[in-house]
């Protein structure tokens, strides 16, 4: 597998966060497999770049837990951890139900518009299911929703601590009838923000954010291979 340099088209951004976004992607993707033990040497001069900002990345990813750096032995890609997908849905739960109240009061016409736009774009991708591109537009979504509640914060925060329930969600998308349950669902929470109610938005976006973590038993004994614990009984 052959890794690219991510290019988020932002001029002057810094190598270091080009680097960053491009592991992170991978692992959460699975192309760098859990386990996996990752190079500095190996990194830098598949990416072209200098070890200083692999170095720089590889210690963000490791404060996301998704990557762990062993004494003596080197650094490697960890397994998904059941406790730390709780804890990402937690914070994200916490962050994005209070973000779209205030989008279900703030919203303007042009948000809306640009909501509309993306629902349009998840039913033509989720009509050639491709998952990939479905996780893309799902990803700006919820980063529109944190713009109309004039809060964008919330949802760097949110992505900061998404790592390991970002593995989990990647793994569920293939799922039979998976892409069309999110999209009803990112039609709910649109329609109440949309609606200018507060209720509703919160309480389809707690539900909406729920879902993967209700089924994280079935995801983890599917892919029994990607965590670090045998799922429950």
């Amino acid at each position: 597998m052959q890794l690219v340099l991510s290019d988020s088209g932002r001029p002057g951004e810094p190598t270091r966060d080009r680097v960053y976004a491009t592991l992170r992607d991978a692992i959460t993707t699975a192309q760098l497999d859990p386990g996996r033990r990752l190079s500095e040497n190996e990194l830098a001069g598949e990416l072209g770049v200098s070890r200083t900002p692999i170095r720089e990345a590889l210690a963000l990813l490791r404060e996301e837990r998704l990557v762990a750096i062993v004494p003596q032995l080197g650094t490697f890609v960890t397994r998904i951890s059941r406790q730390a997908v709780e804890d990402a849905a937690f914070v994200r739960e916490a962050l994005e139900c209070a973000s779209v109240r205030l989008a279900a009061r703030a919203a303007t016409t042009d948000l809306l518009d640009e909501l509309q736009a993306n629902l349009a774009m998840q039913e033509r991708v989720v009509d050639r299911a491709d998952p990939v591109r479905f996780d893309a537009l799902d990803g700006e979504l919820h980063r529109l929703l944190a713009l109309a509640s004039g809060r964008p914060i919330a949802w760097t925060l949110a992505q900061r601590a998404n790592g390991q329930l970002d593995r989990v969600r990647r793994l569920s998308l293939p799922a039979p009838g998976f892409l069309a349950d999110m999209l009803a669902e990112h039609r709910a929470v649109v329609a109440a923000v949309a609606a200018r109610d507060a209720d509703a938005a919160e309480s389809a976006m707690r539900h909406h954010l729920r879902q993967v973590t209700s089924q994280l038993g079935e995801i983890q004994a599917a892919h029994p291979e990607y965590f670090d614990e045998e799922p429950p009984a």
